[in-house]
């Protein structure tokens, strides 16, 4: 039988780096403000013309959480890193980081990009009162795809909060926001 405690330790210690590494590797630990707020700004156009839903879903927003760079990587333990803004109205409510850990049949990496369109005050006050956010965890987030984006109208917009993931490059098995923790950071 594994012991947990071997398994936890290993799991800090090849997380850690991984960590580390997509952090630096993004620029993250260097952004300041007002590069997150030129980059979040420009991954949301970017997200806009490529994708009209968005654009669409983002009318109906109470808040826009925007992470433009998420640097992933793994092999067998990965890790996931990123910084964003969020928005209300044209207004910087705050920023955040996304961050994940995980283990089990994986190897790659890769950079991405999304926005969390939060739709009811339930969900912007979650964000504001918890000293950090497990996607999955709290208010409902749907992850959209193309199949899904097509189904969505303004009529149809039930959930609290609606996920959009860009500008995937590099390469990773699978994709998820499942499991990722976004907290609060001072900028």
């Amino acid at each position: 039988m594994i012991n947990l405690r071997h398994l936890a330790l290993a799991l800090v210690l090849v997380t850690v780096p991984v960590l580390s590494f997509g952090a630096s590797a993004s620029g993250a630990s260097e952004s300041t403000a007002e590069d997150l707020n030129r980059d979040a700004a420009q991954a949301l156009q970017n997200l806009y013309k490529t994708n009209p839903v968005a654009l669409d879903i983002s009318k109906h927003a109470r808040a826009v959480l925007v992470f433009p760079n998420i640097v992933k990587a793994g092999f067998v333990f990965g890790g996931s890193y990123g910084e964003g803004v969020l928005t209300t109205g044209s207004t910087v409510d705050g920023y955040y980081n996304s961050v994940s850990a995980s283990w089990g049949l994986q190897a790659g990496a890769q950079s991405y990009g999304y926005v969390v369109f939060l739709m009811s005050r339930k969900a912007v006050k979650y964000i504001h009162n918890t000293h950090g956010w497990e996607i999955g965890v709290g208010p409902t987030v749907v992850v959209v795809n193309e199949g899904a984006a097509k189904n969505l109208s303004s009529s149809t917009l039930k959930d609290d909060a609606y996920a959009f993931i860009f500008d995937q490059q590099g390469l990773m098995a699978s994709l998820s926001i499942e499991g990722t923790k976004i907290s609060h950071i001072n900028r």
